[in-house]
């Protein structure tokens, strides 16, 4: 009811009130938050072009056919898609191992270089596995150099400081991930979509993603895709105003959201990152491990269960999330920019993720 009444309410920054409700209420207190496990209200079903993927490429990145996926929207929301978890078995557990092994490695950029030397970041996984292997449960014993992550960067590497994207500060892009991505944007209608830019987030319980608009890609014409792992998390959709009260729903493991037309420049935030509904360590879909024999091209690899063994620890109180963007448009190029300094530096002070004395907030993708 509290959360109805937010909402009515609108006005000025009627979003960051909502936020602050789901950031403060208790778990127990939640019948406004959207399941898209249930749908139902202001939840529609939503068109996939199922034709635009062959069965072949969608197991080669590690996905059901598509004609086997479901797919919704939402009343108010034009171009907003959500694909509840159409991983195959096991497939999940390939990101994971990427976003914690392979992703944070150089030439990648995470949120530890602004803080570190070069030297101290080369090998976030190999400083950090036995510790995370032998970790309790106890919240004083030191953090790994992993549970320090906030976020990495991939392809044309976001500058925190300027909110902008430049030809100067590019890597090549993960080729894994990049047909991951073509394949969910061509299966939701954008065919010829190309993965230029990722923004990874390593979210734990005590996190929070402020509220923003993805709106730095000189392209908005193409979606942002949005890829989820671990624990759940309570995810809000607003308008395109800050004074529009958004809609709360929520993300589990392997859900992927699309965001293109109308809802690619809305506002959003994660205020809350919960422990998944089933009530164990780590969700269901996360217990099965890849099958024998993986079809031939398959971009997903085995994880060794020394490997995964890692990654479970990590999950145990942690959410990656994967955002992918097209930047430029076919052809497009970046304008010409005045006075920059070579490269595109990332910023020298991490201004973008912020702790305060009351809750750690995680604002590694805020505006």
């Amino acid at each position: 009811k509290m959360a109805a009444a937010l909402s009515r309410e609108g006005g000025e920054d009627a979003f960051r009130r909502l936020f602050r409700f789901y950031r403060q209420r208790d778990a127990s207190d939640l019948r406004g938050v959207v399941d898209f496990s249930v749908p139902g209200g202001q939840v529609i079903k939503a068109q996939l072009s199922v034709s635009s993927v062959s069965d072949q490429d969608a197991c080669r990145a590690g996905l059901q056919p598509v004609s086997q996926w479901k797919a919704y929207g939402l009343h108010g929301y034009p171009g907003f898609i959500f694909i509840p978890n159409p991983f195959l078995p096991g497939c999940q557990r390939h990101w994971v191992k990427q976003c914690l092994k392979l992703y944070p490695q150089k030439p990648n950029i995470c949120n530890l270089d602004l803080h570190m030397a070069p030297e101290k970041t080369i090998d976030l996984w190999g400083q950090s596995k036995e510790q995370l292997r032998r970790k309790g449960s106890s919240k004083w014993e030191p953090r790994s150099l992993l549970e320090k992550l906030r976020w990495v960067t991939l392809g044309y590497h976001y500058n925190w400081a300027t909110k902008k994207y430049s030809a100067n500060h590019h890597t090549p892009f993960p080729s894994d991930l990049a047909f991951l991505s073509e394949q969910v944007a061509a299966a939701c209608g954008f065919r010829g979509f190309q993965a230029q830019a990722g923004i990874l987030n390593y979210y734990h319980f005590d996190s929070s993603l402020g509220i923003h608009v993805d709106e730095s890609e000189l392209d908005h014409s193409r979606p942002l895709l949005s890829f989820s792992f671990g624990q759940s998390s309570i995810f809000l959709l607003g308008g395109l105003k800050r004074e529009e009260a958004p809609t709360a729903m929520f993300m589990h493991s392997g859900d992927i959201m699309v965001m293109s037309g109308f809802s690619r420049l809305l506002y959003h935030a994660v205020p809350r990152v919960l422990p998944n509904p089933e009530g164990t360590a780590l969700p269901s879909c996360l217990d099965q491990a890849l099958p024998s024999d993986l079809p031939v091209g398959s971009v997903v690899e085995h994880s060794s269960d020394e490997d995964w063994q890692v990654c479970a620890k990590y999950l145990q109180c942690s959410r990656i999330n994967m955002t992918i963007r097209q930047v430029l448009a076919e052809g497009q190029k970046f304008p010409e920019e005045s006075g920059t300094n070579g490269k595109g530096q990332t910023p020298s002070a991490d201004s973008h993720h912020q702790e305060n004395s009351r809750a750690k907030r995680h604002k590694p993708d805020t505006d």
